[in-house]
């Protein structure tokens, strides 16, 4: 695209299926680079990925090449391939239904890689549930709880 520039910062998050703890530490900077790789390979700048056992936080620049959607959905059909090819977890493998993202300026990226890193720390005090429920209302963001979640014991 001649003479289309953007600076376009993405923070999106998933989950696993019915937020199960399968991404386990002996595999999980595997999966990060497998993604890292998937967002190079559609010309897209991965920034950090992170998470925790039962989801993931990628900061990436975005060309706008893709809509976010596509690009969520590339990320999550291929992850899950590569994931179950790999025997990573017993049974079958699959990421829940949507995702959640949000843009921020270049100057937010320093708070928003910390926040990222420091997934560990972060979730000792904050379930997931209540991180994703704070971002979304401090985005703004309408939604109705009984959907946030793949039908799990709420």
């Amino acid at each position: 695209m001649p003479n289309s520039y953007s600076q376009i910062h993405i923070h999106a998050l998933f989950a696993v299926k019915h937020r199960q703890y399968l991404i386990e530490d002996v595999w999980k900077d595997k999966l990060y680079a497998y993604i890292s790789g998937i967002l190079k390979n559609h010309h897209h700048k991965p920034i950090i990925i992170n998470g925790m056992p039962d989801h993931i936080h990628l900061l990436f620049g975005m060309r706008p090449t893709h809509s976010l959607s596509e690009l969520v959905q590339k990320i999550k059909v291929e992850s899950t391939k590569w994931i179950n090819e790999n025997k990573y977890v017993p049974g079958s493998f699959s990421w829940q239904n949507g995702f959640g993202a949000f843009s921020y300026a270049k100057s937010d990226l320093p708070n928003i890689i910390g926040y990222i890193k420091n997934q560990e720390d972060h979730h000792r005090k904050r379930s997931f549930r209540e991180e994703y429920i704070e971002l979304l209302t401090r985005f703004e963001i309408e939604y109705d709880e009984r959907f946030l979640f793949d039908s799990i014991a709420q």
